[in-house]
């Protein structure tokens, strides 16, 4: 059983590199959406219409989105392992490649890069629209290779070396527990409302639950980018001056890094449900941002990812001997 256990981590990462999250395919997260969705609606029927009440719905919904998301695919595995243990690599690798997101962050991305190639905006802006919460309608086209750049630097901790330690340590079942947690503040995380009080706790315990892997995330990407022969010190050097230069703790980890290998300036100012939040900058603007930078900082995560799938092999491979 233990050689099983431990392959179905990097069965999944190749097979994720390979297919990505094709289009039309059932995919777990999305049926955690719908039960967040689902548990939204009747926990604000259920608990008072106050702040107290809403952020109690919001921890409620938390624990039940959470633990069924930990639980269900625990037993499936439990019983897939009586019928046979390669019965059971086999569900856990195709969890583990639902679980990860390195290929379709990569896609999705390049997507805002073609379209800025071509001269047009506006596909441009609709493409960076699918891979970012912000508003895109007053992006020129420097803005929208800022974003797409931002959120592959995010979404390398978020998408792929969080997930990649969650399932390293506890296997598909806290991958799933990690991707719900997740899920619920991209839902519900959100300072306007109708999210400002049930939100709450999905935000908070996120910040909680990604501390640790968002810095471990930050470091990868230092290595990675030396490897691939950015300035290491100057990665280092922007980590350490503007990695909380974000409301969240954690969101700065990586952009900091990557603004600094880069030798860009990310963040500032953003629009939000129509809503301006000023934010600081992060990084030195040594030089101005351009298209290619979005292919860059696709490097970049392939290379973290790489390094996080090594030490998460490794880890696992203490915790199953």
């Amino acid at each position: 059983m233990k050689p099983a256990l431990l392959l179905a981590l990097p069965i999944g990462f190749v097979i994720d590199l390979i297919l990505g999250d094709p289009h039309g395919w059932p995919h777990p997260v999305i049926w955690i959406g719908k039960l967040i969705s689902f548990l939204e609606k009747r926990l604000r029927r259920v608990f008072p219409k106050t702040p107290a009440g809403e952020k109690a719905a919001g921890g409620v919904l938390w624990l039940l989105t959470a633990g069924i998301s930990l639980v269900l695919p625990l037993v499936i595995l439990l019983l897939a392992g009586r019928v046979s243990p390669w019965l059971r690599l086999a569900l856990e690798s195709i969890m583990c490649w639902q679980i990860l997101a390195t290929k379709s962050l990569r896609d999705e991305s390049m997507k805002v890069f073609k379209a800025l190639k071509t001269g047009d905006l506006e596909a441009s802006r609709y493409a960076v629209s699918m891979i970012v919460g912000r508003d895109v309608a007053r992006l020129d086209d420097k803005g929208v290779a800022r974003a797409a750049v931002e959120t592959v630097a995010e979404n390398t901790s978020d998408g792929i070396v969080a997930p990649l330690i969650f399932l390293a340590l506890g296997g598909a079942p806290l991958g799933f527990f990690y991707k719900a947690v997740n899920t619920m503040d991209s839902m519900l995380g959100y300072v306007e409302e109708p999210y400002k009080n049930i939100g709450f706790f999905p935000a908070k315990l996120d910040d909680v639950v990604n501390f640790l892997p968002a810095r471990i995330s930050a470091l990868l990407m230092l290595l990675g980018g030396g490897l691939l022969g950015h300035d290491m010190a100057a990665g280092w050097r922007i980590f350490r001056r503007d990695r909380y230069k974000h409301a969240s703790p954690n969101s700065a980890q990586t952009e900091s890094v990557c603004a600094g290998l880069l030798g860009l300036r990310l963040a500032g100012d953003a629009w939000y449900h129509g809503q301006l939040h000023k934010k600081e900058y992060i990084g030195d603007p040594v030089r101005e941002i351009e298209y290619e930078d979005i292919p860059r900082a696709c490097r970049l995560l392939y290379a973290t990812a790489v390094l996080a799938l090594v030490l998460g092999v490794a880890v696992r491979f203490l915790i199953l001997r």
